[in-house]
């Protein structure tokens, strides 16, 4: 007996009606005459329908003659409105944690005058000039739109008989670490006249990239303001023209694209060393929740952010159109260590399906956790120490580090384990796509 299988899209309820298909022997396939019931797809052209042949998604009935079956289709709008609400719903989520982090949202302040001040962001004057003629600067309405990695970083530039004296940085979100380290550009001005220090080409600390940036586009800003000299940047004055972002962006569109397309082991293995070593060790760049909220917080200069900005799109937008789970499978610099790691070891150890449940019961138990920690606004330093800022080994804490190498061990034996068992920047993308 001739078999043939159709598939079709899933459906919460069966029509209750058998639909007939016929042969099309000029295209050697099979028709079917409601085509507007969620049918996606019809394979192989046979003689004969089978109930084995049949998804289980559908209810099977009245099996009479060669082509009479019923089915449930489904309203595949329904599954994508779906998929949107949980997107917005995350969204969302980050809205609330850039509230209850800074008080902004966007770059615009939403907490009260007496919150504000209480948190020494209250509103200043963006030049004064003390008793001994000494000018300073402020640079926090001036430079509102650059952000560093977890947000605004404003400054304090003093000017004295026309040269500046020193930089101050204020109050800021960005992580402690990485920011003490750029903070040794803030004297490098000192001693410059203003056109001597306008003129200046500083580069940004590595292993503090993004920090480094927002310290030399606020003293500029700055500057300029003093000067009366302040001239709208060119596009090519926006973007980082520096080697490794423009490696990175070659990285990552790469790993956008190409796998879409092409499926090779080889190729699959050059893009997971591209990602670990340009995107991971010398770009330092990932997604995270600490670049999340930042962004949320004070906003995304778009020039400089280009690779963070495709990462999102491949992380939220590629799910919509059906590519789940694809900037974890073909973009993360930590994914790709581990998965490279693992084949070190083609004897990996067999985790029993209890375990693996339970351990997905763990990771969902400590997202729920570090939520309701920063949503009620009682911590946020957990977004520190994901394993991604090992990558910045710099500037990253001792302890990320020993943590990250655990974990590339472990990869040895189980297969990319922190990415499967622990990551909350991952179960917030699971959730995005409504896996568990």
């Amino acid at each position: 007996m001739a078999k043939y299988s159709i598939s079709f899209s899933p459906c919460p309820q069966a029509l209750g009606t058998a639909l007939a298909a016929r042969r099309n022997t000029e295209t050697k396939g099979w028709r079917v005459n409601k085509p507007k019931l969620g049918i996606t797809k019809v394979r192989e052209s046979l003689s004969e329908v089978h109930p084995k042949d049949i998804s289980s998604n559908f209810a099977k009935q009245d099996f009479q003659g060669p082509a009479r079956f019923c089915l449930t289709p489904q309203p595949i709008l329904m599954k994508k409105i779906e998929q949107i609400v949980l997107l917005l719903t995350c969204l969302a989520i980050m809205v609330v944690a850039a509230m209850q982090r800074d008080g902004r949202v966007w770059g615009h302040q939403l907490v009260d005058t007496t919150r504000t001040a209480a948190t020494g962001t209250a509103a200043v004057d963006t030049m004064r000039t003390l008793a001994d003629g000494t000018v300073i600067v402020n640079t926090t309405a001036l430079g509102k739109d650059i952000v560093g990695y977890a947000g605004q970083v404003p400054l304090e530039i003093y000017l004295k008989e026309g040269k500046v004296s020193q930089v101050k940085a204020l109050a800021n979100t960005e992580t402690p670490d990485f920011f003490e380290k750029a903070s040794r550009l803030l004297t490098l001005w000192n001693g410059k006249t203003l056109d001597e220090a306008q003129t200046m080409k500083v580069d940004a600390v590595s292993g503090a990239t993004f920090s480094s940036r927002a310290i030399i586009g606020n003293v500029q800003r700055g500057l300029q303001f003093a000067s009366k000299n302040a001239v709208k940047p060119s596009l090519l004055d926006k973007m980082d023209h520096s080697p490794k972002t423009l490696a990175g962006l070659v990285v990552v569109l790469l790993g956008a694209i190409v796998p879409l397309f092409y499926r090779k082991k080889t190729y699959r293995t050059i893009q997971l060393v591209l990602n670990t070593v340009v995107l991971g060790l010398w770009g330092g760049t990932f997604l995270n929740w600490s670049l999340f909220v930042g962004y949320f917080s004070g906003g995304i200069n778009v020039w400089i952010s280009l690779v963070p900005i495709v990462m999102l799109v491949t992380a939220f937008i590629y799910p919509l159109f059906g590519k789940k789970n694809y900037y974890c499978t073909n973009i993360c610099p930590l994914g790709s260590l581990q998965e490279l790691a693992g084949k070190g070891n083609k004897r990996k150890w067999k985790l029993g399906s209890t375990t693996v449940k339970r351990l997905g019961y763990l990771r969902q138990g400590l997202f729920a956790v570090l939520m309701v920690l920063m949503l009620t606004g009682i911590g946020f330093k957990w977004m520190d120490y994901e394993l991604f800022t090992a990558f910045i080994f710099q500037s990253a804490a001792v302890v990320v580090i020993v943590l990250a190498l655990l974990f590339v061990v472990l990869s040895f034996f189980v297969v990319r384990p922190y990415c499967r068992f622990v990551c909350p920047t991952g179960t917030l993308f699971k959730l995005a796509e409504g896996n568990k």
